[in-house]
């Protein structure tokens, strides 16, 4: 009858720890899918800022570029008025 008793428990106890280990399962694959979601959503973030620092660097440039070209003409213009005898207005608009 001990035996018995004795069996009947450690059937029980693997019938628990079988049903307790499919829970542990899963809840591993709730937060393996969880962290991916959140892996996925994070690179599409860092995507995303990186796209936005790209626009952002090329309408410096652009910005840049026409600042740089503005101070040339003036320079331009300048030494031209100097050289002629003109104003450096008179200068651009030849």
């Amino acid at each position: 009858m001990r035996k018995i008793i004795l069996a009947a428990a450690a059937g029980a106890a693997a019938l628990t720890l079988s049903a307790c280990s499919e829970k542990t399962e899963d809840a591993a694959a709730e937060t393996a899918d969880a962290a991916a979601a959140d892996a996925s959503a994070n690179a599409e973030a860092a995507g995303e800022a990186v796209d936005a620092a790209a626009t952002d660097a090329a309408a410096a440039t652009t910005d840049a570029a026409a600042t740089a070209s503005d101070a040339s003409t003036d320079a331009a213009a300048a030494a031209e008025a100097d050289v002629q005898g003109e104003t450096t207005t008179e200068a651009k608009a030849d």
